[in-house]
C-alpha cells in the first residue's frame, strides 16, 4: 500500500493503518492516515482483473452529473496476473444519525434528472456483488429488463440449482409477459444500480455521498424499488426526492417486479433463503 501511494505523489509517513468493514462483502478494506492525507482502500486477489476499474468507471459516471458527491479515485489496479488488486479512495468521514436525508434525496432525484443519451443499459459490463452482470444497448426499457437482467439471472439460477419446475416456469411466464406491466420508455435516468442502505455514506456536515456503483441507464423507478427492500433510507429522504421527482402513479403495481431481479440476485449468491420471497412477486405476477 506504501509503494502505491508513493505512486499518487504521497511519499509521506503512514501515521495509523487499520482494517475496516465497508468494504462490501467481497474486500478486505482499510483506513490508512498518512502525514498528507486519509484514505480508504480495498483490496481482493478473488476478483476479475478490471473489478475496481469498473467501480471507478461508475464514480466517476455519477461526479460528472455534477448532482451528489462520491468519494475521490486516487489509483485502481488492473491485474494481469491473479494478483491482488487495489483500489485507493478518499476516506469520508460523517455519522449517519447526522446524515441529511433530504439532501440525499434531493440529490439522487437531480441525478436522475440529469441529461442522458435516448437508450437503456449500457456499454460495458458491471458487477452485482461479485456477480458479472453483462449489459448492452437497448431502445427499449422492457427488453433490457427482460435480457439483460431477469433472463440471466434465470439462466444462473439454473446453473445453481435455484430453479425448481414451477418457479422456473413462472419466472419464465413473467419474463415473456413483462411489456403487461412496466413502462416500454420511461425516461432515461442514470441509475446508480445497487443502492441499498450500506451504499450511501454521511459525509462531513451529513452531506450524502454514493459508493460501490453498479451503473446503468433505466427507470429512476428500478432504482427507489430496491432503496425500499432492505430498507436504511429516512423518510426525509423520500419526500425531498418525490417533490422534485414525482414517482410514477403505477409505481407500487410495479415496485415487486423491479424488486425481483435483488431478489434474484440474492437468492443466487446466499441460497435459498430468498426463495420464499422471490415466490411471491412471481404468484403475485403469475
Amino acid at each position: 500500500m506504501q509503494e502505491k501511494l508513493r505512486q499518487i505523489g504521497d511519499k509521506s509517513e503512514v501515521k495509523e493503518f487499520r482494517s475496516v468493514a465497508g468494504g462490501g462483502d467481497i474486500n478486505n478494506a482499510y483506513y490508512v492516515k498518512t502525514e498528507k492525507n486519509k484514505y480508504f482502500i480495498k483490496t481482493n486477489e478473488k476478483v476479475p482483473s478490471d473489478f475496481f476499474q469498473l467501480e471507478a468507471k461508475g464514480l466517476e459516471a455519477i461526479r460528472q452529473t455534477n448532482t451528489i458527491n462520491v468519494p475521490k479515485v486516487y489509483h485502481y489496479d488492473i491485474a494481469t496476473n491473479n494478483e491482488e488488486i487495489m483500489l485507493i479512495m478518499e476516506w469520508i468521514a460523517g455519522d449517519k444519525r447526522q446524515a441529511n436525508g433530504n439532501l440525499l434525496g434531493e440529490n439522487l432525484a437531480s441525478m436522475h434528472l440529469a441529461e442522458a443519451g435516448p437508450q437503456y443499459g449500457l456499454d460495458i459490463p458491471t458487477f452485482v456483488g461479485d456477480l458479472v452482470q453483462e449489459n448492452s444497448w437497448y431502445d427499449s426499457w422492457v427488453e433490457y429488463y427482460q435480457k439483460q437482467r431477469l433472463q440471466t439471472q434465470l439462466e444462473l439460477g439454473i446453473q445453481r440449482d435455484s430453479m425448481p419446475q414451477m418457479r422456473r416456469s413462472r419466472l419464465e411466464t413473467l419474463i415473456d409477459k413483462l411489456d403487461n406491466y412496466i413502462p416500454k420508455r420511461p425516461k432515461v435516468s442514470l441509475l446508480h444500480g445497487d443502492l441499498w442502505g450500506g451504499n450511501w455514506l454521511a459525509g462531513p456536515r451529513g452531506i450524502p455521498y454514493l459508493i460501490d456503483p453498479s451503473i446503468l441507464y433505466g427507470d429512476h423507478a428500478f432504482e427507489i424499488a430496491f432503496t425500499e427492500l432492505f430498507g436504511g433510507f429516512p423518510t426525509s429522504f423520500y419526500q425531498s426526492y418525490q417533490a422534485i421527482f414525482p414517482l410514477p402513479d403505477y409505481y407500487e403495481d410495479i415496485k415487486p417486479i423491479y424488486q425481483l431481479f435483488y431478489l434474484l440476485v440474492h437468492l443466487n449468491i446466499f441460497g435459498e433463503g430468498y426463495g420464499g420471497a422471490v415466490d411471491r412477486i412471481l404468484n403475485q405476477y403469475t
